[in-house]
């Protein structure tokens, strides 16, 4: 038997932030505060996203998610990255490092499988795309209980159609990667409220809202609408637990950023973050190209937070960012409800 989304005593999820916000002691807060915590697999190796699912569950007794990105091609064409390559030029200079070699990989697809069905979380979910429906039902059958990440009703139906127990719709305001199944496809800008409705009368699964949520008012907003809970990431990000950086913490607290915008410049696939000074030098030159320009700004990236720099690093953020509490998971939790 998969377990319940509506069996959770706080209907909040601490949502999957891969890069570095979410840890294990992030994941395993949300749960013994009486929610759901996930864990992010996305760019971590198998061997490492185990370690920190056993990590999280030897800090729980409650539930715990994982989630793992499901890339399946790619869309960048060569002569487009090797332009870009050319563009960020002056980037290596400023920080006195090299480019990334772009390159495609699948993210360990079918290895983090075997991870979550040989430790079983609860939940798993999924990012970018959606797993075939062998892949999802040897998961339900294990007792894992499977979620897609969706940005329309038509990705939502899909998602049904290969057997996932629930959906994630993801609404337009969420910081970081847009769930959009088609990386070729510009971000939908459907409002959460209206996805979330359209999604819950359409579909007879449990439906978690995401994207932009911040606030008490938000939480209950979707769950009036029909949510089965509320899935949050930006609201964390200052969390005593969180694994953000000195760097990310700071920029979200700064007079300096004032706006968010979606872009592709850092990963080649659309992601929210802060608009700063990387985003309107590059925004514009940058291909569709994930995972490869992920790889080729890396270096960059890496760079810029050694060096204390927020203008020359992604830092996601929903459009809310301003309303992000410092503290514990539990008291970020508590005022949520």
């Amino acid at each position: 038997m998969s377990f319940d989304m509506r069996s959770l005593d706080t209907p909040v999820i601490v949502a999957p932030m891969a890069g570095g916000p979410t840890t294990p002691e992030l994941a395993a807060a949300g749960s013994n505060a009486g929610g759901l915590g996930f864990l992010a697999g996305g760019y971590l190796t198998a061997e490492v996203f185990a370690e920190r699912i056993t990590a999280a569950r030897a800090l729980t007794t409650g539930p715990l998610g994982a989630n793992v990105f499901v890339v399946r091609s790619s869309v960048a064409r060569p002569d487009a990255v090797h332009r870009y390559a050319q563009a960020l030029a002056d980037e290596s200079e400023r920080y006195g490092v090299g480019l990334g070699e772009p390159r495609f990989d699948d993210d360990q697809w079918k290895a983090k499988l075997d991870v979550v069905l040989d430790l079983k979380p609860e939940v798993v979910s999924f990012t970018f795309g959606l797993p075939d429906a062998d892949d999802c039902a040897r998961l339900n059958g294990a007792g894992i209980a499977t979620v897609a990440t969706v940005t329309t009703l038509a990705e939502a139906e899909a998602a049904v159609a290969v057997g996932v127990a629930a959906v994630a719709v993801q609404g337009p305001a969420a910081g970081g990667h847009r769930g959009t199944l088609d990386p070729a496809a510009q971000p939908p800008t459907q409002p959460l409220g209206q996805l979330l409705r359209a999604t819950t009368i359409a579909l007879d699964v449990p439906v978690i809202a995401a994207g932009g949520l911040m606030t008490a008012a938000d939480v209950s907003d979707v769950l009036v609408s029909g949510a089965v809970a509320a899935q949050l990431g930006t609201a964390f990000l200052l969390a005593d637990e969180a694994g953000s950086t000195p760097v990310h913490r700071a920029a979200l607290t700064s007079p300096e950023f004032t706006e968010t915008v979606v872009t592709r410049c850092f990963s080649g696939r659309y992601a929210r973050g802060l608009r700063n000074r990387f985003v309107d030098e590059h925004d514009g030159q940058a291909p569709l190209g994930y995972p490869e320009l992920h790889y080729l700004t890396s270096p960059l990236r890496a760079a810029s937070v050694r060096a204390g720099d927020p203008q020359g690093v992604n830092v996601w953020a929903g459009t809310g960012f301003r309303q992000a509490q410092t503290g514990s998971v539990a008291q970020i939790m508590a005022a949520l409800v």
